[in-house]
């Protein structure tokens, strides 16, 4: 594996960009960072100020700009998906070059949207598991005990995913490669929509869902167990219902913080995509609509 030092974009730098970007800056690589004007002078003079349990507290200089002019070896998408089209107006498709092009989003949309409008061969499907917050512009806060990412792509040591997936694990993330694209997507999905949709509806950390209202949960954990193997992929109901036993009390989605920081969610993304998914193979999923339904006209009040 080669040494040489990595350029990386990451389109986004709120928490999952942020902390990627911080992680990569810090083990040497040069990353830019395309945000805002505001954001992007912010982070350009001040760096990415990550606060982890895990990786510790570090400041790392970057680069930032209001949109790519040159090439990449990769670049990270990490915006919210509400944000996401105006977003790639800062990523032409010329500039990228032949880098490869990892969407850390929530949901499944985006992966058409992006191999539309890019050389579809060079994005590589991603996922991530963290708690990871942008504070204020530049300003990283990782509260859980996980950073998990998952490319698709195979383990073969001559692919430049594989290699670039070696990169990112010595930054620091815990890095997976699987072949099946539709199975890791589905697989972040299958405990992402469940994990959004409760803690938000109920205002409350995944501790209290599990305990206070675990009937709920695994009705939506055995809706979304059907659609996912609808669509083909694995699901394990016991699997996933042990994670969300393991997982930290406290933890809060992102999209329950962005309700309650009065900001657009990704419903739709999220919710949005597990219905569409159920009304194409014909598999009934009436609490996951419900919620999706409740969340729809709180937002709306």
């Amino acid at each position: 594996m080669t040494t040489t030092p990595l350029t990386v974009a990451v389109l986004g730098p709120g928490g999952v960009g942020g902390l990627i970007g911080g992680l990569l800056a810090r083990d040497g690589h040069r990353v830019v960072c395309l945000a805002g004007e505001r954001t992007a002078a912010t982070v350009a003079r001040d760096g990415l100020h990550v606060r982890s349990a895990r990786f510790g507290e570090f400041t790392a200089r970057v680069e930032a700009a209001t949109e790519l002019r040159e090439p990449v070896d990769a670049a990270f998408v990490t915006v919210k998906a509400t944000a996401l089209a105006a977003a790639l107006d800062r990523m032409p498709a010329q500039a990228l070059g032949t880098g490869i092009l990892v969407p850390l989003l929530n949901g499944l949309d985006h992966m058409a949207l992006l191999r539309e409008r890019y050389p579809a061969a060079r994005v590589v499907a991603g996922t991530i598991r963290v708690e990871a917050t942008r504070t204020a512009p530049g300003r990283i806060e990782h509260t859980s005990p996980f950073a998990t990412v998952e490319l698709g792509a195979t383990d073969e040591p001559s692919s430049p995913v594989a290699e670039f997936a070696e990169r990112l694990r010595h930054a620091g993330p815990d890095v997976t490669l699987r072949a099946d694209e539709t199975a890791m997507l589905w697989s972040k999905l299958s405990f992402l929509a469940p994990f959004a949709l409760l803690t938000t509806r109920h205002a409350s950390g995944i501790g209290t869902v599990r305990t206070e209202h675990r009937a709920e949960l695994l009705a939506v954990l055995d809706e979304i167990g059907a659609v996912t193997r609808a669509i083909g992929a694995p699901a394990d109901a016991q699997a996933l219902l042990d994670s969300f036993d393991r997982v930290p009390g406290t933890m809060k989605s992102s999209m329950q913080r962005d309700v309650e920081a009065g900001r657009p969610t990704e419903l739709d993304a999220i919710g949005g995509a597990v219905l569409r998914a159920a009304d194409a193979h014909g598999v009934a999923a009436p609490t996951i609509a419900r919620l999706v339904r409740d969340l729809a006209e709180t937002a709306n009040q």
